[in-house]
């Protein structure tokens, strides 16, 4: 059981945060030996940059830890397919900053089988269990799907922030319809068909009707009938790909069954440890400013 409710869980998708710094500083940052430290460096900032912006006692960190073992591949292993594996580089650094994440005294998860969006599925439901508000760190709309009264998805590095109300402002659906809106449109970064020729607002506009992806093809003859344009054609559409959109929206759905502890205790910080910061910094040449940083975090 979450101890308070009143307490706000603090979720991170540690993997946005790790490729941007890849792609946006430059891999001559390196260690001693020539090894790229630039998606660690970034990742270090941005976390500690977070925990003195928040001084949030209760984080979890969630990684991706493969493209090709998920669950998801099992049902269409075409998923992802489109995406390059990680270079030996960037998987180095990842393993960096899941140590970092430990040292800083905050609980981290990878799984070979669930991603980072179902680890952090599965805490979120948790947490709504027992009344416990969440914020979910990211800038993947795949996790806006979670969003419920009381919670945040929060954009830290563009420091912008969605309440519930706002999901269905931005994406025209509630979060409780993000997965269907997917399951239709489909997803081109993680190569999910979905619905040829049904885009962003067309899928919006049959959610807003009808609710619910299964309820579209409850009542597939009304679709011909809204004022949509090309209505006439989009229930024939619908029909042709059925099996693709719910092949899709198994995809697009975020699990919740993920096989980690969810209770305050697994969530909640524990005690930062200087010495071991300031040692992976030693390790990889990092100089003054990440470990007054580390310092003034510690002191907290």
């Amino acid at each position: 059981m979450l101890a308070h409710a009143d307490l706000m869980i603090h979720l991170i998708d540690a993997s946005v945060y790790v490729f941007r710094a890849w792609f946006s500083l430059p891999d001559s940052m390196t260690d001693a030996d020539g090894n790229p430290v630039n998606a660690f460096y970034g990742y270090a900032r941005f976390l500690g940059d977070f925990l003195e912006r928040t001084r949030a006692p209760h984080v979890v960190v969630a990684f991706d830890e493969s493209l090709t073992t998920s669950y998801r591949n099992e049902i269409y292993p075409e998923y992802k397919a489109n995406r390059d594996s990680p270079p030996a580089e960037l998987v180095r650094q990842f393993a960096l900053c899941r140590a970092l994440t430990r040292a800083f005294g905050i609980t981290e998860y990878a799984s070979p089988e669930y991603e980072a969006d179902d680890i952090i599925g599965t805490l979120a439901t948790a947490a709504h269990r027992d009344g416990t508000p969440v914020c979910i760190v990211t800038r993947d709309k795949d996790l806006a799907q979670l969003i419920r009264e009381g919670d945040q998805y929060w954009d830290f590095a563009a420091d912008k922030r969605m309440a519930y109300t706002d999901v269905e402002t931005r994406f025209g659906v509630p979060a409780e319809a993000i997965a269907d809106l997917l399951a239709l449109t489909g997803d081109a970064v993680d190569n999910i068909p979905g619905v040829p020729g049904i885009g962003p607002k067309t899928a919006a506009a049959l959610l807003q009707h009808f609710g619910t992806l299964d309820a579209i093809y409850e009542r597939l003859s009304e679709v011909a009938q809204l004022p949509i344009r090309g209505a006439g054609k989009l229930g024939v559409r619908l029909e042709q790909h059925a099996e693709q959109a719910r092949l899709s929206r198994q995809l697009t759905v975020i699990a919740e069954d993920v096989p980690i502890p969810a209770t305050s205790q697994s969530m909640q910080r524990q005690p930062f440890d200087l010495t071991a910061v300031n040692a992976l910094y030693d390790e990889l040449g990092f100089g003054e400013r990440l470990r007054e940083q580390a310092a003034r975090i510690a002191a907290l």
